[in-house]
């Protein structure tokens, strides 16, 4: 039986809030799975959840220094706040301008983001010819970055950005142009988004609408969703509902659905691979993520 001990190193999630996530039972599994395969007696590396208050943000990556920690995850709100306090932070996490995942190096945090990656992992298994499809990014946050990263590496077709606040639509605009002139988008207000659904292939809820407290919210109504083309493909960043109101209300139009469940655990398992340096089990990963959604 493996039991942690004064040998077992630290890894971590913060964010605000915290309670919610999935990540902790997803990485102490595959943790426990990478001693069990190593036949060692204690785990090598345990993930615990942290409660981190933006106004200590901070304070608390000295403390995580201080205490050893050898790497962290990041999530809401924290994925951007988190940039100027790290000694370093990689081309992908520049260019998206969000870091989800932290190294320790050294005496210092180096930043990356891995986000991306796990975006992208479902729909590489799907047949469709990207450079033709149309995107409706909704949501202007970190993670809005990480999957116009993502749509711009699939070459499609156009990359429309929706939200309500215009100043944060072109603060995002000017961002990227910033931090990659490749990648173009066009922002467009909450008020066009019935002129723009009717020609989308591919749409993404990049907001925090239709999970907890707003668990019965979605940010399309039915009479939106209806526009979209039968072809589309839904995808909600959110993995906690199953389905969201969002997706619930995709599937009774007869489209095709992808929840936030496997970005979460491959953009973890790359996480995991910087960490520790060994790949992890993602059926064990995917496993325990989903006993855990109960």
């Amino acid at each position: 039986m493996t039991q942690i001990t004064g040998q077992t190193k630290l890894l971590g999630v913060i964010g605000c809030p915290i309670e919610h996530s999935l990540s902790p039972a997803m990485h102490n599994a595959a943790l426990a799975d990478l001693a069990l395969n190593r036949s060692q007696t204690f785990l090598e590396y345990v993930y615990l959840p942290l409660r981190v208050e933006p106004e200590n943000l901070e304070s608390a990556l000295n403390g995580m220094a201080a205490l050893g920690y050898r790497g962290f995850n990041v999530t809401i709100p924290h994925k951007q706040a988190i940039m100027p306090y790290l000694r370093e932070v990689s081309a992908l996490a520049r260019a998206v301008g969000a870091v989800n995942t932290a190294i320790r190096r050294g005496g210092d945090w180096v930043g990356t983001n891995t986000d991306v990656r796990g975006f992208l992992s479902p729909l590489e298994t799907l047949s469709r010819d990207w450079s033709n499809l149309e995107v409706c990014v909704l949501g202007s946050g970190g993670s809005a970055r990480a999957v116009i990263a993502a749509c711009h590496e699939l070459n499609c077709a156009a990359i429309h950005v929706v939200g309500r606040d215009p100043m944060k639509l072109q603060q995002l605009q000017d961002s990227l142009r910033q931090t990659d002139a490749s990648i173009s988008i066009q922002i467009r207000d909450w008020s066009s988004i019935d002129t723009l659904l009717p020609d989308v292939g591919l749409a993404v809820n990049a907001t925090p609408m239709g999970m907890h407290p707003k668990l019965n919210e979605s940010p399309l109504g039915e009479t939106a969703i209806a526009l979209l083309p039968p072809t589309a493909i839904v995808y909600d960043l959110i993995y906690t509902p199953r389905p969201t109101q969002l997706l619930a209300l995709a599937q009774r139009q007869g489209l095709q659905t992808i929840d936030g469940l496997e970005m979460l655990i491959q953009q973890g398992a790359a996480a995991f691979e910087l960490w520790t340096g060994e790949s992890p089990s993602i059926s064990v990963m995917r496993e325990a993520a989903l006993n855990a959604l109960g």
